[in-house]
């Protein structure tokens, strides 16, 4: 059996070597634990090495195998309905990973900001969006609320005595 490797880089991160593929896989953002199941199975299909392996056992011949399964799981056969970025704008379903879906995200607000729509508005102030209450909860976003206390005045200074008593 080949050695453990402890770190191993895929899709530009580091992962736990030590742990079962399906369960490391969740560290890279955009992967959750059904994500990452639908992909270490249809990498022991398509390579008969069983999903439960750890991570770190893999040849490093693997490793961009196993990152091209992550970057673009619709050509290897893992159904549309499993993308985080499903039939948007464009039209296609894109699973997106890490640095691109950051950036798709805060595109998203960007977008809902400069059309000023309802969710843009209240992303742009702060506030919460999706109906919550904030007469009472909520309030650690945005500015304290009470009451603050005046300033007290100083005294004046004690009147100098003129003359001689």
């Amino acid at each position: 059996m080949a050695e453990i490797r402890y770190i191993v880089r895929i899709a530009n991160k580091d992962l736990n070597g030590s742990i079962p593929i399906y369960r490391a896989l969740t560290g890279i953002k955009g992967i959750g634990i059904r994500m990452a199941r639908m992909i270490a199975y249809q990498f022991q299909k398509e390579h008969n090495i069983s999903y439960n392996t750890p991570l770190g056992q893999l040849p490093e011949s693997m490793d961009a195998q196993l990152e091209a399964i992550v970057l673009a799981p619709q050509k290897h056969g893992i159904p549309a309905w499993t993308t985080n970025r499903s039939k948007m704008h464009e039209g296609k379903n894109v699973h997106l990973v890490m640095n691109d879906l950051d950036f798709a995200i805060r595109n998203d607000l960007q977008t809902m900001k400069k059309l000023k729509s309802y969710k843009g508005l209240r992303h742009s102030l702060g506030l919460t969006v999706r109906g919550q209450r904030t007469r009472t909860s909520g309030r650690k976003r945005g500015s304290s609320v009470g009451v603050e206390k005046k300033v007290e005045a100083k005294p004046a200074a004690p009147a100098k005595a003129e003359g001689k008593k």
